[in-house]
């Protein structure tokens, strides 16, 4: 997704301008890019009849589970992975691969990631996207069918984030992006000498921008994008 290390961290909007706009949402994508976002961060699940949706909860309520539901069955302000990416055209994608271990839809991770590697290879998108999961087995997968295409290890609060770093880069893995609880000055470091960029999510607060700026960290997704874009630039 471009390049890694500015003067600043990039700035994904996470799942779009979720501050303003629903998130995951095509208002969500445009206003990122309005505000001057380097990209955004979006969720995909699978559909029952083989499409890509771009949702973030495996289930909506009063309807249920996407992975049983048709793409016809699901509430029209519900973007697939094509209008979501056609919408953020000019801007950097963080693809996330849901279907998680512990999640009712989890058998079809290894669909997923077939799919999106080749939508992301037949569109040429391979500088613009970054492909995402929990789930190291779903990025191995990604990296093993195309591994011209960046993936990055997510990890939640409380994992061993030092220990990940050596996991993602042993994996072949480009990028690490830990819950911003879990981010030091010494994970950056490390992460930076495996050669992995760190990207942190769910960051909005400016001491907490500023500090990760000072630290190096590459990327930062935020909830308002222009509000973080203020800070950096301030």
């Amino acid at each position: 997704m471009g390049t890694w290390g500015r003067t600043r961290p990039l700035v994904l909007g996470h799942r779009g301008d979720r501050a303003h706009h629903p998130d995951n949402s095509a208002a969500a994508f445009t206003a990122a890019l309005e505000a001057g976002a380097d990209g955004v961060e979006l969720d995909v699940r699978a559909t029952a009849d083989g499409r890509l949706a771009v949702h973030h909860d495996a289930a909506i309520e009063g309807l249920g589970v996407i992975a049983e539901l048709s793409r016809e069955a699901l509430p029209p302000g519900i973007l697939d992975l094509v209008a979501a990416l056609d919408t953020c055209a000019g801007m950097g994608v963080n693809i996330e691969i849901k279907a998680n271990p512990t999640e009712p839809d989890a058998a079809t991770a290894p669909w997923l990631a077939e799919q999106v590697v080749e939508l992301v290879t037949t569109r040429g998108l391979e500088a613009w996207v970054v492909v995402s999961s929990f789930s190291l087995a779903t990025i191995d997968r990604v990296h093993e069918l195309a591994p011209a295409i960046p993936t990055g290890w997510l990890t939640a609060h409380g994992y061993d984030h030092t220990k990940a770093v050596g996991t993602a880069a042993d994996r072949g893995h480009v990028a690490l992006h830990p819950y911003f609880t879990g981010v030091t000055e010494e994970l950056v470091a490390a992460a930076h000498e495996a050669g992995l960029a760190l990207a942190t999510w769910t960051v909005d607060d400016p001491d907490t921008l500023r500090r990760f700026a000072a630290w190096g960290v590459d990327a930062v997704i935020c909830d308002d994008p222009a509000a973080a874009l203020a800070v950096l630039r301030g």
